[in-house]
């Protein structure tokens, strides 16, 4: 997700009119660049309609830019801990919460409970929907929850190579001392911690 000069969206901290100008215009690059052929014919593509359409010259299909739906949850447990991890191929001390793809077939709900189950083995008890952002690096569309477990939860040592449950000062401290890096700002997990931190994310039950 990053530019020339080795800057990233995030670093620019666009407010939300800039932020999704900016996406949509890198998630139609990255689609051009890797969209050459029509997917049916395998003709030659011919952009319009402001190059959010690919028509194929010899078909005559028309195919659009591809977003894949994938959810990122805040699970807290019964004492308002949030569970961050860590991926091995991240930086050092870089966490974040949950996430992931929402498979074929699958609903948002499903996915939620199905991937905090695979990653952390937590079953979510209760869950509230936040909102949703476009990442266009990945061409996806996150979907973000809150949510509340009462299980302690392990890591699957696959996708994730830690994860702890930290409370509020666990955090403040942490960035402090470098210990923890955050999400950077502009991510709808960065907003989402950040809401966390200062009290006002919604509680997931109702």
């Amino acid at each position: 997700d990053r530019i020339e000069g080795g800057a990233t969206i995030r670093d620019f901290r666009l407010n939300d009119l800039q932020y999704q100008t900016v996406s949509a215009g890198l998630a139609v690059l990255n689609w051009h660049q890797n969209t050459r052929f029509c997917p049916r014919c395998g003709g030659q593509l011919r952009y319009i309609r402001g190059g959010f359409v690919a028509a194929c010259v010899i078909c005559g299909r028309e195919h659009f830019p591809r977003t894949d739906p994938a959810i990122i949850v805040a699970v807290l447990d019964q004492s308002d801990r949030l569970f961050l991890a860590h991926q091995s191929v991240w930086a050092k001390n870089r966490v974040s919460i949950l996430a992931g793809f929402i498979e074929a077939g699958e609903s948002a709900e499903n996915a939620l409970y199905r991937e905090v189950a695979e990653e952390a083995k937590l079953e979510i008890e209760a869950y509230r929907f936040l909102g949703s952002q476009p990442w266009p690096f990945s061409r996806s569309l996150m979907l973000g929850y809150v949510a509340r477990s009462h299980s302690s939860g392990q890591v699957d040592r696959v996708e994730l190579e830690w994860g702890n449950w930290y409370s509020r000062s666990d955090v403040d401290r942490g960035v402090a001392t470098g210990a923890l890096n955050l999400p950077g700002p502009g991510s709808i997990a960065a907003q989402v911690i950040s809401a966390w931190r200062t009290g006002t994310l919604p509680a997931p039950e109702d």
